[in-house]
């Protein structure tokens, strides 16, 4: 066991899209999963908050494009839910189980 029984991780969303610094890299998720498993198989419960500024920036989208700020964050999380699953597939590829929570509510 690690020195910690859990961990907090936040993951920028440019950091999922690895040297592009827009949309996602299979790649980079393929690593950064094996990363998270790897400090999962050491005894760590690990959470992980992912950012989804590489899928779309509400803050720079509503000044720009003239949509209101609130519904430009919201398509902003929409952005960091899709983080989220792609994340979630790389980890569950490599026999992990996990399971992706979002203040937007979302049906299986």
């Amino acid at each position: 066991m690690s020195g910690y029984p859990r961990i907090l991780l936040k993951i920028s969303g440019e950091a999922l899209a690895g040297g592009s610094g827009f949309g996602l890299d299979a790649g980079t998720l393929d690593y950064i999963a094996r990363e998270i498993v790897a400090v999962h198989d050491m005894g760590t419960q690990v959470a992980v908050v992912v950012g989804g500024g590489n899928i779309f920036r509400g803050d720079v989208f509503s000044q720009a494009g003239g949509i209101d700020r609130t519904v430009a964050d919201h398509m902003g999380m929409l952005g960091t839910i899709t983080n989220a699953l792609a994340l979630q597939a790389a980890i569950e590829r490599i026999g992990v189980q996990t399971r992706v929570q979002s203040a937007i509510g979302i049906e299986e």
